[in-house]
């Protein structure tokens, strides 16, 4: 859907790995780079070490996020030095061994459905263990909306991280 608004998961392909905290930068600038490209607005985004969340609206005449992430993938694997072992298939492809070949999409359907996915994107730290309270995770746009006082500092707080779904 043109100028649609998605959520999307996208993993590491080795999940022990902790390359996108290690790396941030480099993600960032490869976030940065796609976007003076095929623009986009990052409505929220979470980065864990083996895998990040986002929530994406694309411009009104556009759906094309595929291209988005896939040059955003490629564009961090490339910046990284070639430690990753590869599969026969791989190495066959010429493809590196960072990135899940595909990744979760689903597009936002109304408000009700937009802000239970900002806050899946915002708590996703909490869940996974991190931090005992959100505000502790740096790599989150949670603190784009505290500056803009859309959500309080203590949003979520000191909740038993076992709770979170």
């Amino acid at each position: 859907m043109p100028g649609g608004c998605y959520f999307f998961t996208v993993n590491l392909l080795d999940r022990q790995r902790t390359l996108l905290t290690d790396h941030i930068d480099l993600l960032r600038d490869s976030v940065r780079r796609v976007k003076r490209l095929y623009p986009f607005y990052i409505d929220t985004w979470v980065v864990l070490p083996d895998h990040m969340h986002m929530v994406l609206t694309l411009p009104p005449n556009t759906d094309d996020f595929p291209v988005r992430l896939r040059l955003i993938k490629l564009l961090f694997a490339k910046g990284l030095p070639r430690t990753e072992r590869l599969s026969a298939t791989r190495r066959k492809r010429h493809e590196r061994g960072v990135w899940q070949r595909r990744f979760w999409e689903h597009t936002v359907i109304d408000e009700l459905d937009y802000v239970r996915h900002i806050d899946y994107v915002h708590v996703n730290p909490l869940k996974h263990g991190y931090v005992e309270r959100v505000k502790d995770w740096p790599y989150s746009t949670f603190h784009r909306y505290v500056l803009n006082e859309t959500l309080p500092l203590d949003w979520c707080g000191d909740i038993n991280h076992d709770t979170v779904r």
